[in-house]
Formats: structure tokens, C-alpha cells, sequence
């Protein structure tokens, strides 16, 4: 029998193979394809909304796929899933939004007013991602300077050891990152604030989140207008904001328990 197809968008700034983990878990139930690399494709330049980024999503799912797929997206990914979902709904069989909740109200006010006075670099990770350390020796030294970390401390050996290998790539002085801090820090700039709109009415596929439960991203933008969009569809596993790199297995089993409630929806 042949297994659904799973299309996965990945978190900014690690690169798809950095839930190769996460992914493991999911094979044994779908066909998981991922674009390397989301926002590094100049036909599709990071610009505020990113809406070029969810055409760039959308184009690959044109390209890639004879029929819909499911979507699953982490951060970034997630809110480019519900943009591509809602643009395009014959593309898809269902979406899960894996601790990307939706900025609506007076966050949303907020963050638009952040960015016309330039007070979103305040408060946003970019005041992080701008000054991100970039160049290293070698692998190994990336590997140590990460591990030292309490953020990438607490994830397996193994994810550590994806993202140092597909997150790095070769310098004339050592290793340097592959996604571009320049390019990270422009996304989280981009970040839009209408999605609060995507939450009013019936959304045209089934659609369902799963959060960390102690996700600082999740507290930030709030989980009501999350939670009007996905109704029942809603669920949370302990982790942070990253946790389909902290805990894989876990997140997989609570991706594809969602995927299965999802599907089970009456059209």
C-alpha cells in the first residue's frame, strides 16, 4: 500500500535535515519529502509577510506532487503550511502546525507598530540571530560551542550532530553557517501580522497544532487565536519551542496521532 505523502517545512534557520530524528519516526507511516533550505532561493527573497516564502512552498508542492499532500510545519515552517493551505487548499489534505501559533489582536497591533518604529529588533530573537556567531575551525569545534549551550544541550547527541553537519557548510576559514544569519534575522522581521485573519471562519482544510508545553514563543504570541483556528484539533507534549529536536520520538507520535485525528475529519 502506498504511504500518504507528508511534505514537511522546517523552523528558521535549521535546515530540513536537522529533524532527520523526527522524520525517523515518521516514515514508518508516510513518504516525508522537505525542501532543504527555505528563504535562500533569490526568486523567492524574504520580504515583510513572507509572502514570497509561501509561494515558494506552494510552487514546490506544485512541482513536486501529483495530487495533495499533508503538511507539517515547525515555526516558520508551520505559519508558510497555513498560508500555502489557505492560498491553496487543493493542494493539501491537512496541516499541523508544530509550535506555530497564530499572532493575532493586540499582539499582532503591537507588532506591526514594532516594525514601522524599528522597536521589534527589541524584542524579536533577530537582536539574537544579527550577532549569531557564524565561523568555526571545523565541525568539531561547532559541536562543542553548540553542546556548551543549555538551548542545544538538552537535545540528543544525535540532532546535535544532524544540525552541526547540515547546518554548517565549508569556509576558507573553517565551517560557516548555511542559513545566512542575515537571512534568518530578515524573517523573524518579516514575521506577519494578519495572520490573525486565517483564524476567522471555517479554514478550508483540517487543520491541527501541537505545542511544547513550555514553549516561550507560545507564551509570547498567545494561544487564543490558535486555538478559535484548530478547535478540538489542539494539543501540547512537554518540550520547548523546539522539541521535535529535543524529544523526536515524541514529537513524531504526537505528529502523526494529530495527522490521523486530522484525516479522520469529516470532509
Amino acid at each position: 500500500m502506498t504511504k500518504p505523502i507528508l511534505h514537511f517545512a522546517h523552523g528558521n534557520s535549521f535546515p530540513a535535515d536537522t529533524y532527520r530524528a523526527f522524520f525517523r519516526g515518521l516514515a514508518p507511516h508516510y513518504d516525508v519529502h522537505a525542501l532543504s533550505m527555505h528563504a535562500h532561493n533569490p526568486e523567492y527573497p524574504v520580504q515583510d509577510g513572507w509572502d514570497a516564502l509561501r509561494r515558494e512552498l506552494q510552487d514546490e508542492l506544485l512541482k513536486r506532487y501529483d495530487r495533495p499532500v499533508i503538511l507539517v510545519g515547525h515555526s516558520l515552517g508551520g505559519m508558510l503550511s497555513l498560508m500555502a493551505a489557505k492560498a491553496r487548499p487543493d493542494l493539501v489534505r491537512c496541516v499541523v502546525l508544530l509550535d506555530s501559533p497564530v499572532v493575532a489582536g493586540w499582539r499582532a497591533m503591537a507588532l506591526r507598530l514594532g516594525k514601522l518604529t524599528g522597536l521589534d529588533m527589541k524584542f524579536s530573537p533577530a537582536q539574537f540571530s544579527e550577532r549569531r556567531r557564524k565561523l568555526w575551525p571545523d565541525n568539531e569545534s561547532a559541536y562543542a560551542h553548540y553542546a556548551a549551550k543549555s538551548l542545544f544541550a538538552i537535545w540528543p547527541e544525535e540532532v546535535l550532530r544532524d544540525y552541526v553537519e547540515h547546518g554548517l557548510q565549508p569556509h576558507a576559514e573553517g565551517v560557516t553557517l548555511r542559513f545566512r544569519r542575515e537571512i534568518e534575522t530578515a524573517v523573524y522581521r518579516g514575521l506577519p501580522h494578519d495572520m490573525g485573519k486565517l483564524a476567522r471562519g471555517k479554514f478550508p482544510v483540517p487543520i491541527g497544532f501541537v505545542g511544547g508545553l513550555d514553549s516561550v514563543e507560545c507564551r509570547q504570541a498567545g494561544l487564543d487565536a490558535t486555538r478559535r483556528l484548530v478547535g478540538p484539533y489542539f494539543s501540547q507534549i512537554p518540550g520547548g519551542h523546539l522539541f521535535p529536536m529535543e524529544s523526536p520520538v515524541a514529537a513524531a507520535n504526537a505528529t502523526h496521532t494529530m495527522i490521523q485525528r486530522l484525516l479522520q475529519e469529516p470532509k
